[in-house]
């Protein structure tokens, strides 16, 4: 079974930063995916990195402030985020792509692994 831990969440003040990661059991040959999700809502995309980290996408809405990145050999992959904002507070989920060899995705249903998220507080 494959297991996802994420840490580094925390309450930060806004324009305040915080590194989130995600360490997996096996994730070397897989895309991975941040998302994020607020009481009532969906989750949402927020970022996604190639299995070999050579390409990443993010949703529209932190761009230029958040940063995905992985360490294979660590079976780890990161989240920095810059600038935080109110709105950005959210129990941040990593996933891994359920298909090795993957770009990454913005799609929930491409991701067959989740962690169990961690919460990121915004005070104003």
């Amino acid at each position: 079974q494959v297991q996802l831990v994420e840490s580094g969440g925390g309450l930060v003040q806004a324009g305040g930063s915080l590194k989130l990661s995600c360490t997996a059991s096996v994730l070397t040959f897989y895309a991975m995916g941040w998302f994020r999700q607020t009481p009532g809502k969906e989750r949402a995309f927020v970022a996604a990195i190639s299995w070999s980290g050579d390409g990443t996408r993010y949703a529209d809405s932190v761009k230029g402030r958040f940063s995905i990145s992985r360490v294979n050999a660590k079976n780890t992959v990161f989240l920095q985020i810059n600038s935080l904002k109110p709105e950005d507070a959210a129990v941040y989920y990593c996933a891994r792509n359920r298909r090795t060899y993957s770009e990454g995705s913005a799609n929930t249903a491409d991701y067959d692994y989740w962690g169990q998220g961690t919460q990121v507080t915004v005070s104003s």
